[in-house]
């Protein structure tokens, strides 16, 4: 197969062992900066470009686009949609995730686990809004935060509204969420490949901090997750629409609650923690389903 992987650098891990694996099985591989492909949309032969040339037809496509670059790398990954190359995530999946208040609705109505979430608009409605969430200690998200930047546990009832009315007073986007208290700053990352958990690990905060995050100090080793946790995953990324995710999932005394879902997952911290080649289950995976024109949207999302 012809393999394109849209990434802002060949250099990254994850970048680098999607190449090797790929290789390693066979197909031609090619790495795209997202931000430097452009596309000529119209209604005859749609096309995209790369560095002042047509790219040639690819079988697959293998989106790693990051936060900041949301909107035009979806926009790209639709074009290629709109071409009938297979998607690994499809666009519409990708933002769909992206939107962490859309993506907690889904799952909500899914009736997957989630910890307490409330949201709301109008300084006046925050003594409610801490109420409805069982008060502090609490934690406060901007919806656009990555990586736990954004991210802030407020531990009195006062400091909360001190933080949500900064946040609105800078007319940022946040929600607020119950605080698993007897997770004990460490959730477990479930990585998800099609309709199984392929590889699992425990993520434990730094001593003073309650982000388990490793971009936060964190540290990463193997667990083992339960038959409601295994299925919690991989619910959580079938009701995204996302064929490869990371669930976080946080341990609470009401069972597994899902914190987020991720549609580029790093694979560095899992294959280092695990032992396990996520890369080449990702290769395998597109190798099984990766016909032409089989999405579920076709750019249309």
């Amino acid at each position: 197969m012809r393999i394109a992987i849209l990434s802002r650098s060949p250099r990254l891990y994850s970048t680098r062992r999607l190449v090797e694996a790929a290789e390693a099985r066979g197909h031609e591989v090619v790495v795209l900066d997202t931000l430097h492909c452009y596309m000529n949309i119209n209604s005859l032969d749609s096309s995209i470009h790369y560095k002042g040339e047509e790219l040639a037809p690819f079988d697959a496509v293998i989106p790693r686009i990051g936060a900041s670059i949301t909107f035009y790398g979806t926009a790209v990954l639709r074009q290629f949609e709109m071409m009938g190359v297979y998607p690994l995530n499809e666009s519409v999946a990708i933002s769909r995730s992206r939107d962490k208040l859309r993506s907690m609705q889904l799952m909500a109505r899914k009736g997957i686990g989630l910890p307490v979430t409330g949201f709301a608009h109008s300084p006046d409605d925050i003594p409610d809004l801490i109420s409805m969430v069982g008060g502090a200690p609490l934690v406060i998200k901007l919806l656009e935060g990555t990586q736990g930047i954004g991210v802030v546990l407020a531990e009195t009832r006062k400091a909360a509204e001190s933080v949500i009315e900064a946040f609105l007073g800078l007319k940022a986007n946040i929600m607020v969420q119950e605080y698993i208290k007897e997770a004990g700053g460490a959730d477990i990352r479930c990585f998800v490949v099609g309709d199984r958990v392929v590889a699992a690990m425990k993520r434990q905060a730094a001593d003073g901090e309650f982000r388990s995050n490793l971009h936060r100090g964190g540290t990463a080793s193997v667990v083992r997750i339960t038959p409601e946790e295994r299925a919690t995953a991989v619910r959580a990324a079938r009701t995204m629409g996302l064929n490869v995710a990371g669930v976080d999932i946080l341990r609470s005394n009401h069972g597994p609650v899902v914190m987020e879902v991720n549609s580029s997952p790093g694979i560095e911290g899992i294959e280092l923690s695990t032992g396990i080649d996520v890369a080449t289950k990702i290769i395998t995976f597109i190798e099984k389903n990766g016909r032409s024109n089989h999405t579920r949207t076709r750019g249309k999302g």
